[in-house]
């Protein structure tokens, strides 16, 4: 295998490649995520082995070493293509500093492939990018066919919103409203018990997904009120639903389904087949009251009640002893460091 890091010319048509990749692409191995990664101290290192182009973000740990993180991926389509992937591309890691290699394929999860992946010498770690579970909805077809597909409350609550006189716009990622988008995103998290990144992490990533045309921020109205936001992106023939706030008090019935709709349309125009609705809990846990997100769940299912599951991170030890250290002691203590300086994730 010949496996390199990328000449510039390369990297001048990376989102190309990571497309062109047996998976799909995703748009976390985009170039504009791994620009957006180094406000957080990461460094991109564009690899390519044989035709497969690998976006890894690395990080100095002093006393260890570099971290490799490839964010949903390899891209790789199979177990096999992992597993003949995995030794070349620890050897060439290893030839750079790298003490470990976190992966996070969008291969599904199966006991087979969990029995595969331990086999390979990765271990489970817990996952970096929340949907490691997810609702997926084919859009493909017509959009009346997408509609007759969806499950009959999804199509009620749409249709009833429009009744109501829901109205969703698309907006533009400025300051104003970006700020705008961000007050009711804190509040969301707050209420859901989940973290976000600091407001001028959260407005240069919308900003950079839609300057490049990738990205759209997307606002809900009721009686001339803004009652929820959400932002959208596409890569190639995927899309993501990937940040949504909306007010708590519950002012109208089915406001975040037909903003969803909206979004769905505006994925399909911009060539996309497939809409990930951005994370949800796993598929044993989906009916679960006590999951924390299950009202979440239960939103996303009623586009699709099929909930897919993957494999989730793993890593690989390039240097075991170096790994070991990292595994008891090393990792929270340098997120614990990282979050009393910066108040934000470390990855």
């Amino acid at each position: 295998m010949n496996i390199k890091f990328a000449s510039d010319t390369e990297i001048s048509e990376w989102n190309t490649r990571i497309v062109a990749n047996p998976d799909g692409g995703n748009i976390f191995q985009s170039g504009e995520f791994a620009e957006q990664k180094k406000l957080g101290g990461w460094t991109p290192r564009y690899v390519v082995a044989n035709k497969l182009a690998i976006t890894v973000l690395e990080k100095h740990v002093f006393g260890l070493g570099n971290m490799w993180y490839i964010p949903k991926g390899p891209g790789v389509e199979s177990l096999a293509s992992l597993k003949g992937l995995l030794p070349e591309l620890v050897s060439f890691a290893k030839t750079h500093g790298a003490f470990v290699i976190k992966i996070e394929p969008e291969l599904e999860k199966s006991n087979e492939t969990t029995i595969a992946l331990k086999k390979m010498n990765l271990s489970p770690v817990a996952p970096i990018q929340p949907h490691n579970s997810t609702v997926l909805v084919d859009i493909s077809p017509k959009l009346d066919d997408i509609m007759a597909g969806l499950n009959q409350k999804g199509r009620h609550a749409i249709r009833r919103a429009e009744r109501d006189g829901v109205t969703v716009k698309r907006v533009k990622a400025t300051d104003e409203n970006c700020k705008t988008f961000y007050k009711m995103f804190s509040q969301t998290a707050k209420a859901h018990n989940f973290m976000i990144r600091p407001y001028d992490y959260q407005y240069k990533f919308w900003q950079r997904y839609t300057d490049a045309g990738l990205g759209q921020l997307f606002f809900a109205y009721y009686d001339g009120n803004l009652i929820a936001c959400g932002f959208a992106m596409v890569f190639g023939k995927k899309s993501l639903y990937k940040d949504a706030a909306s007010v708590r008090e519950k002012t109208v019935y089915g406001a975040n389904h037909l903003m969803q709709w909206h979004i769905i349309q505006w994925a399909r125009e911009q060539g996309s087949k497939q809409h990930d609705l951005g994370g949800s809990p796993p598929s044993d846990r989906i009916t679960d009251e006590t999951h924390p997100h299950y009202g979440i769940g239960r939103f996303k299912t009623s586009f699709n009640k099929h909930v897919t599951d993957y494999v989730g991170a793993y890593d690989f030890p390039v240097k075991p002893l170096l790994y070991r250290i990292w595994a008891k002691l090393g990792e929270r203590l340098v997120k614990r460091y990282w979050w009393s300086k910066h108040h934000e994730n470390w990855y």
